[in-house]
């Protein structure tokens, strides 16, 4: 990933970001550490990430917002499968959404985990579209300037990390991605095993 931002730049950053909000799993906390890590090293600006980051973010939420408002539940339940996201998970959140209020996605936005889900429950509860891009956009704006500040901090001592690490680095990579690949297929096995209990239910 980081071959890609150093690479691509603001566009990158603003891709991805939508891919995220998106439900697809790419965590932003890589995405924007990175390219504040960047901008520390005057490989790209420290605005120009954070906005790209944070119109990536808000493009984002609109799309899975308009699927969870014009597509409902049954557009959910049947692309859920595909970004490992089943019933329980749009239940709970719808159920945060009713009893918080609409405030909900300001707060969420600024969150890690829960950040991801909160567009669908909004849009199924018929949100209104300005409403939802103000509290949205505050909401990513925190996080994301954030995130990046964080890694501009981190980016003047981000080559020396590297080199001080560089022999472990593959033993920590190889154990993350085996933490990530497990984490992923648990998961499917839970949105598996909960659409079968559904479909031998009806």
């Amino acid at each position: 990933m980081e071959h890609i931002i150093r690479t691509t730049g603001y566009l990158a950053i603003f891709l991805l970001m939508v891919a995220e909000a998106c439900l697809i799993p790419i965590p932003s906390e890589v995405i924007m550490l990175l390219g504040g890590a960047l901008a520390a090293q005057g490989k790209l600006v420290i605005i120009g990430v954070i906005l790209a980051g944070v119109a990536g973010d808000v493009l984002g939420s609109y799309i899975a917002w308009a699927i969870g408002r014009y597509g409902g539940r049954k557009a959910i339940d049947r692309i859920g499968k595909y970004v490992l996201l089943d019933a329980h998970d749009i239940d709970r959140a719808e159920h945060w959404f009713s009893t918080k209020g609409e405030v909900t996605v300001l707060v969420s936005k600024a969150l890690p985990f829960v950040r991801t889900f909160s567009s669908l429950p909004a849009g199924i509860a018929g949100m209104k579209p300005i409403r939802f891009g103000i509290y949205t956009f505050i909401g990513c704006a925190i996080w994301e300037t954030g995130l990046a500040v964080a890694g501009y901090q981190l980016g003047a001592k981000w080559n020396s990390i590297v080199h001080d690490f560089s022999g472990a680095s593959y033993v920590v990579a190889a154990i993350v991605v085996l933490v990530i690949l497990g984490a992923i297929y648990h998961r499917y096995k839970k949105v598996r095993a909960s659409r079968n209990k559904v479909s031998t239910i009806k």
